[in-house]
């Protein structure tokens, strides 16, 4: 295949372009930044991969590279788990909304078009929870993720006029090397490591290495269509995570890292981390996927091994 992706150079883009290079599949990345994509990606280790330079909610010669292109993987957004003043909102916001809008124009005005678009969302649209269980099926929430999760998708739907398979993936938190786990460990390597919070806000997680696994599925699966959750089979609590995370490092979890400290960091983004929701994936499940990583211990072992 020849595969667009946008987000390339993140935690889950670069391993998905190693994946689909690994695989034989070409790969057209889309980037901001040209000169660090081509650290990133250099032509000697991925003689499969070509570079295309992009405004992502700009409208311009780069949606000309999406033709011929057999599937598009749509990744690319502001970070969340930062502070967010009014104006990162509004770029967290315009990143995916106006990001995915342009990628549709360009698979729309395309010949030949891709066959299918894989679009990133997160599990966010459900809003937080204690004490509900979500699925596919599930009502969107009503806060500020899960408005931005709502206006993304709306813009990626809108690639089915143009007859063009879609599916969406709502990520949970990622689990691998870097993103979230990064800044969990130093704490835990320093005997400091805890439950964030109460501990009781749920934790639906997903291995980056079966986020790609799930990507590529999506993009060579013709039955596939519509929105997946894209997590573990086995969410888990707070607490029970950070305990876990100790355990495979053979390191205590009993400091707890307050609310205020991390609301202290984030401000609003802290709730991401402070309230959760505890996300089944149901469809995902039904269509087939097999999972390499379904238990929080597996993956986690993996992650520190990799450390």
């Amino acid at each position: 295949m020849k595969v667009a992706v946008t987000g390339a150079t993140g935690f889950v883009g670069h391993r998905l372009v190693e994946r689909l290079q690994a695989e034989g599949h070409q790969v057209v990345v889309f980037t901001r930044n040209p000169d660090r994509a081509a650290k990133v990606f250099p032509k000697t280790a991925f003689p499969a991969v070509e570079i295309v330079a992009y405004t992502p909610t700009v409208a311009g010669e780069w949606q000309q590279a999406i033709a011929g292109c057999d599937g598009v993987v749509n990744l690319a957004g502001e970070p969340i788990s930062e502070r967010w003043t009014a104006a990162h909102k509004q770029a967290i916001l315009e990143s995916r909304k106006l990001g995915t809008q342009r990628i549709v124009e360009a698979i729309a005005q395309a010949n030949p078009k891709p066959q299918v678009l894989v679009n990133a969302s997160a599990i966010g649209y459900y809003g937080t929870s204690e004490t509900v269980t979500f699925d596919e099926s599930s009502n969107p929430g009503n806060d500020f993720l899960a408005e931005v999760c709502q206006a993304w998708e709306s813009e990626a739907q809108k690639v089915k006029e143009a007859g063009v398979r879609l599916v969406i993936l709502r990520l949970g938190i990622v689990l691998g090397m870097g993103g979230a786990i990064a800044r969990m460990l130093p704490p835990f390597k320093l005997f400091a490591g805890g439950p964030i919070g109460s501990g009781k806000q749920w934790f639906s997680w997903i291995h980056r290495d079966d986020l790609v696994s799930l990507i590529l599925y999506a993009l060579t699966q013709p039955s596939m269509a519509g929105i997946y959750n894209a997590t573990a089979p086995n969410p888990v609590r707070m607490a029970e995570f950070c305990h876990t995370l100790g355990e495979v490092m053979h390191r205590p979890s009993w400091l707890p890292v307050p609310a205020f400290a991390i609301e202290a960091l984030l401000g609003d983004g802290a709730i991401v981390v402070l309230e959760g929701q505890e996300v089944i994936p149901k469809r995902t499940q039904e269509s087939g996927f097999q999972y390499q990583y379904p238990t929080v211990k597996q993956a986690l072992e993996e992650v520190v091994t990799e450390s």
